[in-house]
């Protein structure tokens, strides 16, 4: 009979190249190490589905996998032991459950967030430098704060977008639920929840809000960017290090 699990799992990025298998290129994926692994719990050749698929060097907190499989033997309250046993330190599974046959971790999703940290301070930390991207000048988070509520709603995002392989996807337009910035200390938190994110969206609007923050673009210029739908007047992509997929939602 054929089963459906959903497992949450947590990792850090900075030994991958993103979350997504590569055939043939000799790169470590996430995607690839958790198929391993499950494969060989299972005795059988097994394919997941991410609901996000992250760049090289994005961490998440919590990624959602599915996967289905017609012998599988371990109980869903024992997948969790089982699979931890058998990945790397900076991979870990959370949780696991099984699913109705049709529930799809990608296209199910109804809302995904990503936090995007700056590590604003005028010397770094090597204790954050993997998890944080450091920017030594003051900023005015007031401005990012005012910035970013210009980005809330339904808009095309085509401004906030990198090509993927020389690819446009047909519908740029996406819903953003929410777009706040929040300090704490030495720490400036960008907070995106949305229904889909475009290539590298969130790092674009990240890398436009610091331009704000730096008093290099005023906050209202985030209205004519986006109205342009070029991507030439959006500020530059930040490093992929400062950004982890905190939440799914189904």
């Amino acid at each position: 009979m054929l089963q459906n699990f959903k497992i949450t799992i947590a990792y850090d990025g900075t030994n991958y190249h993103g979350f997504q298998k590569q055939q043939g290129t000799g790169l470590k994926t996430i995607q690839e190490v958790l198929e391993d692994c499950l494969s060989h719990l299972s005795g059988e050749k097994i394919k997941i589905i991410g609901a996000g698929r992250t760049d090289a060097g994005v961490h998440a907190l919590n990624q959602v996998i599915n996967f289905t499989v017609s012998n599988w033997k371990i109980p869903a309250g024992r997948i969790v032991p089982a699979l931890n046993g058998l990945l790397p330190d900076d991979i870990v599974a959370l949780t696991a459950a099984e699913m109705p046959i049709q529930f799809h971790a990608r296209f199910g999703a109804k809302a995904k967030t990503y936090v995007y940290t700056v590590y604003n301070h005028p010397l770094p930390s090597p204790f954050w430098r993997l998890y944080s991207y450091f920017v030594p000048r003051p900023l005015d988070v007031a401005a990012c704060v005012e910035a970013a509520n210009f980005l809330e709603g339904q808009h095309d995002f085509a401004s906030f977008m990198a090509m993927a392989n020389g690819t446009q996807p047909k519908n740029t337009v996406r819903t953003l639920y929410r777009a706040k910035v929040t300090q704490k200390d030495k720490f400036i938190y960008f907070i995106f929840q949305a229904d889909g994110f475009l290539y590298r969206m969130v790092r674009l609007m990240s890398g436009t809000l610091l331009e704000v923050g730096k008093k290099k673009l005023a906050p209202q210029e985030i209205i004519n960017i986006l109205n342009s739908c070029d991507r030439t007047l959006a500020g530059p992509t930040v490093p992929a290090h400062g950004l982890c997929l905190v939440k799914v939602e189904y």
